[in-house]
């Protein structure tokens, strides 16, 4: 738990310190890349850690995770420019993709399926606690200290960590190989390099260039070329990153899909309701934080309570009813009255949360309750990669149908020289005084438009997620039982 804070904590904390790093290092045309870095490193060392825990153990991995993670914690400290800044943040990344996936799995080798809810809940409230607590630590630091605090604190939580690892984490004796095991080099580089090149088109599209500019379209063409020489590569070795059997096996196949629309989903209350809540309702920061938060306070409960659903009806189904409830949930937002009461979105995060929870932890569950110890890291790592990748997906197409909206709705304002854009938006909101009554009023109308739009959009992959659970999931998962003895 204290490895998995060190990369939850890690993705709210320095968001609210942005303007203090600008202001000493500068660089505010690329300060984006603090976050898109670090989740591009993230993503696509995910099949990379899997597949190696499945091959030497998870405890080295974890090790490594930890170590990389507090290095590049240490050099994000003293960091001399934003470039090296963002560099730094990217080695943060690729210690950050050993700890998401790597923790997940552990989980599910330590404890047998009737105990996972239990701890999987666990796990789940370190990242409502760090969504929670992330922002107002590092606003404090920022505020009271120094920006640099922000990463030096990593150390000693990382410290004691790696010191619990070493000394309580005990794996069972696993049969040697006949072989020496052989690691997918080839492969390892294709994957990292064809994640990095479409990450980087997603993250940059409509932000540093056109969606249709050159540099877009090279990205996407250099990473669909990229992706097919990577089926090639893998196909040919040996013990591939990526093997073929996590798409042709029915259920992963399926769990991978739905929580990739999932992540899909996600961008819309992470990403946008934030703004809706400051520029529409006009609330501060912080009580725009509090909006959102509330969905992370219901879904450590729904899913620590979903194991009493799925034991009597089953994984797919439990996701079902889950996916079902998100789903009307969403489509509940734009129905909402302008401007309406902070309460009112609330109540609506409340309830996704909770339903968010019945569907995500009994498909962890029960995927990984379908492979045994020595495929359950490669199988985790892949559920995880498409979440990253729904999310990343996500971000692009909904911040493209949002702006869209919101260039429409500003094409009759009742004052010229608008900004055209969300952010923008959301800035000149912050000092209506430079507004007039009428034009402050259609600029927040105009942004209740487009994020009921986007929650749309976010109804329409809860019913992907849906479409590929009814369609592809058997109606009941084949669950593996381990003996116990072959726990650590």
């Amino acid at each position: 738990m204290l490895g998995m804070a060190l990369a939850a904590i890690d993705g709210t904390i320095v968001s609210t310190a942005v303007p203090q790093i600008v202001g000493d290092l500068g660089g505010f045309a690329v300060f984006s890349w603090l976050f898109s870095g670090y989740l591009l490193a993230v993503t696509v060392t995910l099949p990379v850690y899997g597949k190696l825990s499945d091959t030497f153990g998870r405890k080295p991995v974890l090790i490594a995770g930890i170590v990389l993670f507090l290095v590049g914690s240490l050099l994000c400290a003293l960091a001399w420019n934003m470039g090296a800044l963002i560099a730094f943040r990217i080695v943060q990344g690729l210690g950050g993709g050993a700890l998401q996936g790597t923790v997940q799995t552990i989980a599910a080798d330590l404890y047998p399926l009737k105990e996972r809810p239990r701890i999987q809940a666990k796990l789940s409230t370190v990242w409502a606690t760090s969504a929670v607590a992330g922002p107002v630590v590092g606003g404090l630091l920022a505020g009271y200290a120094d920006w640099r605090w922000i990463f030096l604190i990593n150390l000693p939580v990382g410290a004691i960590a790696l010191w619990l690892v070493v000394r309580h984490l005990h794996e069972p004796a696993r049969p040697r190989p006949k072989t020496r095991p052989r690691i997918d080099w080839a492969g390892a580089l294709a994957v990292f390099a064809t994640g990095t090149l479409l990450l980087t088109a997603l993250v940059q599209g409509e932000v540093a260039w056109p969606w249709l500019s050159a540099p877009s379209l090279g990205l996407f063409a250099a990473s669909a070329a990229l992706a097919a020489l990577t089926v090639v590569i893998e196909r040919r070795a040996a013990e591939p990153i990526i093997p073929g059997w996590v798409w042709r096996r029915r259920t992963i196949a399926s769990v991978n899909l739905a929580l990739g629309a999932m992540g899909l989903l996600m961008v819309a209350p992470t990403v946008f309701l934030p703004t809706y809540a400051q520029s529409v309702l006009g609330l501060g920061p912080i009580a725009a934080g509090f909006v959102l938060s509330v969905m992370t306070l219901s879904w450590p409960v729904s899913a620590a309570l979903s194991d009493r659903v799925y034991n009597r009806i089953g994984f797919r189904l439990t996701a079902i009813i889950g996916m079902s409830a998100a789903l009307l949930v969403l489509l509940a937002f734009p129905l909402l009255p302008y401007p309406g009461e902070p309460w009112q979105p609330a109540l609506i995060m409340l309830l996704l949360g909770a339903a968010l929870g019945l569907f995500q932890l009994p498909l962890i569950v029960g995927v990984q309750s379908t492979v045994g110890w020595a495929e359950r890291g490669t199988t985790t790592a892949s559920v995880l990669f498409c979440r990253q990748v729904g999310q990343s997906v996500g971000a692009a197409v909904f911040g493209a149908v949002a702006n869209g909206v919101l260039a429409a709705r500003l094409l009759d304002a009742p004052a010229p020289g608008l900004p055209g854009d969300l952010d923008a938006v959301a800035r000149t909101l912050e000092d209506p005084g430079a507004l007039s009554a009428a034009a402050t009023d259609h600029l927040r109308r105009a942004v209740d438009a487009a994020v009921d739009h986007v929650y749309i959009g976010a109804a329409g992959a809860a019913a992907l997620a849906l479409l590929a659970l009814v369609v592809l999931a058997p109606r009941r998962f084949p669950v593996i039982t381990e003996p116990e003895d072959r726990r650590p």
